[in-house]
């Protein structure tokens, strides 16, 4: 956690204090990432609740987090990031023997960079690269520093649709030492009035060998309202497509830009 509160400090400090009202973009609640980013000397906060279920055979985990998402924009193309899932809860039960497990999660570091402007048939592109690192409590701490790179297009489409694709690669740790996994979400967006939008979307955060913990995927559906131009609240809910990704997962979250 030293390093979310060391860049949440110079990013606090750094920000001005009477900015242009431009309309947020957020990064959540959907997996796939916004291409844009927040601005030259913006900072924007992107926080939420999430609740996770899971179960196999008799074994039921429930885990409670508080994900956080700091982003500071050092230019207009490119922003710096810090992300956490913050507080954790998990609870496990499994034969009539309950557990619990409290902590702090890693902080990821990364930066992303707006590569281009929609035109014509082209998308938006982002491109984000980021590094997870060891420095959460011993029960939900990684293995090393973990990097990923993602690119996210996303396209304008008629009828107020929008279409996002987020292919990435990265590379974890586990039991068997470091292995390589790739990742994508596809997020169908509906634009319903200037404020409320919809989506539907398949997510992939690990595509990888068995031997390597094998792919998680899920459903998502969810939606985000704008109480102001700089304000958004959100809501998804989140279907685990197999058994290597929780049943049932529900967040809400706000997110507000200064």
């Amino acid at each position: 956690m030293k390093h979310f509160a060391v860049i949440s400090a110079l990013a606090l400090c750094a920000t001005p204090a009477v900015h242009a009202q431009d309309e947020i973009a957020t990064d959540r609640p959907d997996f796939v990432e916004s291409s844009n980013v927040v601005g030259k000397s913006r900072l924007q906060v992107e926080t939420s609740l999430l609740l996770e279920r899971d179960r196999s055979g008799a074994a039921r985990d429930r885990t409670v987090s508080t994900p956080t998402l700091l982003r500071y924009g050092i230019g207009e193309t490119f922003e710096l990031r810090a992300e956490t899932d913050g507080r954790m809860i998990a609870r496990h039960t499994e034969g009539g023997l309950r557990g619990t497990e409290t902590g702090y999660a890693d902080t990821s570091l990364g930066v992303k960079w707006h590569a281009m402007d929609a035109g014509g048939s082209l998308p938006s592109v982002g491109v984000l690269l980021h590094a997870d690192l060891d420095s959460g409590s011993r029960a939900f701490r990684g293995q090393g520093l973990r990097p990923s790179l993602r690119v996210v297009g996303e396209w304008e489409l008629p009828g107020e649709l929008s279409l996002g694709v987020m292919p990435g690669v990265g590379v974890e740790r586990g039991d068997a030492g470091r292995y390589r996994y790739a990742i994508l979400g596809v997020v169908l967006g509906k634009s319903i009035n200037e404020r409320l939008r919809g989506f539907i979307e398949v997510a992939m955060p690990q595509i990888a060998r068995s031997v390597d913990g094998g792919t998680q995927a899920s459903f998502d559906a969810g939606g985000a309202y704008l109480l102001s131009d700089t304000v958004q609240v959100d809501a998804m809910v989140s279907r685990g497509l197999n058994s290597r990704t929780p049943d049932l997962a529900f967040t809400v979250g706000l997110s507000f830009k200064l």
